[in-house]
């Protein structure tokens, strides 16, 4: 199988060419970066030398033409200059950046600040959580990956809602990530000054995440959801810690609560029901989501703790995740 990264130079498309070098069944034929164009990939991805003999090039559709499957790592924004170009051309399409994860244009407007210059594509991608949407994503040929917030988030909270643990409404989601989520270009507010020995909240009520979060609970919940949803910036590379607060619309003990995400997330392979508290060096590096329950009966609420990779859960892993499930791999090759 041959495939293609474009915007190949970012975190997410390191990320991505980290995971698919002892790749047998997958070769990266062409690899993309614009502001890098000419320059040896292991000129950007130095842990790469003697991996990869590839250049990167600027991104022409042509260049494309005929390869089985292309990843986008492109800033939100650009991905939906490029898919209109691809369609046609390649097998299939896995965009890890957020153009077409909403269904409606005015709203990716509002909460991106842009218009949508490919309004006719807006619902035509599968959402590519696999936990959610697997027998879809296996015939699929538009991808769109889901954030890296989203992904923690609506694995937290799935079976509770689902399973009509927890009321649709009210929910908080608090939520911490590594600088990382902020992609590699560099601004004053990600340098090392400005994050180390300090935490603080961005974007509060306007995250773009907020909605594609409210959108696919709200369709698995089969109710409208209603929720506040804080990030926070981390100084650490990477990870993503969600505290989850929802108030119990059933009688429940923390053990009844516990069974009912083991027995949901049964068989998943990237989910791990925990009984004690996760850490972000426990899912560093990997494509797990590892999730724990705790009711607290004073207040009513269930308190809900997940934690992901944000480059790998939340991104390039999710997408190979995505990738193994369409062409027919396991669903762990790349990703053990």
């Amino acid at each position: 199988m041959e495939c293609g990264i474009i915007g190949a130079s970012g975190y997410s498309g390191g990320e991505l060419l980290r995971l698919l070098a002892p790749a047998e069944r997958v070769h990266v034929a062409r690899v993309t970066a614009n502001t890098s164009a000419g320059k040896p990939l292991a000129a950007v991805h130095p842990s790469l030398r003697g991996i990869y003999d590839l250049s990167f090039e600027e991104f022409t559709p042509e260049r494309f033409s005929g390869l089985d499957c292309v990843f986008i790592a492109l800033p939100s924004g650009e991905a939906m200059r490029v898919v209109p170009a691809l369609q046609g051309r390649v097998g299939r399409i896995i965009d890890l950046g957020g153009d077409f994860r909403l269904g409606d244009a005015a709203e990716y407007a509002t909460y991106y600040g842009r218009t949508h210059t490919a309004p006719a594509l807006l619902g035509t991608a599968v959402y590519g959580l696999p936990e959610l949407n697997r027998e879809r994503i296996r015939t699929a040929t538009f991808i769109a990956n889901p954030g890296c917030y989203p992904t923690g988030a609506i694995l937290g909270l799935l079976p509770a809602l689902t399973r009509k643990l927890v009321r649709p409404e009210g929910i908080v989601i608090n939520a911490l990530s590594g600088v990382s989520g902020a992609g590699r270009s560099s601004s004053v507010e990600m340098s090392f000054a400005e994050v180390n020995e300090s935490v603080r909240a961005y974007r509060v009520g306007k995250h773009q995440h907020l909605p594609e979060i409210r959108m696919i609970l709200s369709a698995a919940a089969s109710a409208p959801v209603s929720l506040s949803f804080v990030p926070h910036l981390l100084p650490v590379t990477r990870g993503i810690y969600s505290t989850i607060h929802a108030d119990l619309a059933a009688d429940v003990s923390t053990d009844d609560a516990l069974r009912v995400y083991e027995q949901h997330y049964a068989g998943e392979p990237f989910v791990r029901v925990m009984r004690e508290i996760p850490e972000l060096k426990t899912v560093a590096y990997t494509n797990f989501c590892d999730i724990t329950v705790t009711v607290d009966s004073a207040t009513r609420k269930l308190l809900i703790i997940s934690v992901i990779d944000n480059l790998v859960k939340g991104a390039a892993g999710q997408a190979l995740q995505n990738m193994n499930i369409m062409f027919g791999y396991p669903e762990r090759h790349l990703l053990q």
